[in-house]
């Protein structure tokens, strides 16, 4: 019997498109990522080839029957459309974090997957990290009291990510993972554009009525780092644990993930508990956004 291959196209070749292109073409030998074969690339900018791959054109993506699913690495702002029209050319899709920049799309664009029963898969990299896995041995089991989680990184053309609860959703879903759903009870964010400065500060509740801070701070030459202090009925974690070096590079583990999904071999229950936390997350950046973007509240 010969084995089940998906032929698969890359659209967009920044850092993670070019680290798709490598992945893709270097399988690990025995792993679910050897029934995925690299077709091509597409991108708005003329290469030619990429070490092998070859560049072709979007409209040959979506018509070739060989093709069966894309990776898409463009910036955040052309994710919708770009899984829209994958997901009606009937191929599954693997995208970056966030899959859209507005709730109603996530879920316009994941209901859409679900009546052509294609996998729409969201790579979430900041779950896989050997740091976060430890992080979350950590916490397991312990009664939370109160936290923090900082991020600090450089500038982002917010044009092109999209407000900062979605752009930064990855910390977000880091909250959701360790401490089941939360809600908003507040969200400000400060601006200063002469500095090309921003900061961004929620304020949640878990489940338990405990509170949860997120800070998303950007300015130039800030180095990319994120501090915790979570403290829990047994005392404070300030530093993330020892964490050994992963042999399996963070996309490769991703594109195992999703060559799992089109091989069928993902239960019922991770899928649906993958969903719930992806379409949360989008849900909940949009109402930070809408706090943070509410006019000013006066009072007389």
């Amino acid at each position: 019997q010969i084995s089940k291959m998906f032929g698969t196209v890359v659209v967009g070749v920044g850092i993670a498109g070019l680290a798709r292109i490598r992945d893709l073409m270097n399988p690990i030998p025995s792993s679910p990522s050897e029934h995925l074969k690299l077709f091509g690339f597409v991108s708005r900018r003329s290469f030619g080839n990429i070490n092998e791959a070859k560049q072709i054109s979007l409209e040959d993506a979506l018509k070739n029957k060989d093709i069966h699913a894309a990776f898409i690495s463009t910036e955040n702002k052309s994710h919708e459309e770009t899984i829209r029209m994958f997901l009606e050319a009937g191929k599954h899709v693997l995208v970056e974090y966030p899959m859209a920049l507005s709730a109603k799309a996530a879920h316009e664009l994941w209901e859409m997957a679900e009546q052509k029963g294609k996998v729409l898969h969201v790579e979430h990299i900041e779950l896989l990290t050997e740091e976060y896995k430890q992080l979350k041995k950590e916490v397991a089991g312990k009664d939370l009291v109160k936290g923090t989680l900082h991020f600090t990184g450089s500038v982002l053309d917010e044009n092109k990510s999209g407000f900062p609860a979605f752009s930064g959703i990855a910390r977000l879903t880091w909250l959701i993972d360790l401490f089941g759903d939360l809600t908003v009870t507040s969200a400000t964010r400060e601006k200063q554009k002469d500095k090309n400065y921003s900061r961004m500060t929620v304020h949640f509740l878990t489940a338990n009525k405990k509170p949860l801070t997120w800070i998303e701070e950007r300015g130039p030459g800030m180095r990319r780092e994120k501090k915790i202090n979570f403290c829990f009925t047994s005392g404070c974690l300030e530093n993330f644990p020892e964490a050994p070096r992963s042999s399996v590079g963070l996309f490769m583990q991703d594109q195992n993930l999703f060559a799992k999904k089109l091989l069928g071999q993902v239960s019922k229950e991770e899928l649906a508990a993958e969903k719930w936390r992806i379409l949360r997350c989008l849900d909940l950046a949009e109402v930070i956004q809408q706090f943070c973007e509410e006019p000013e509240k006066i009072y007389s």
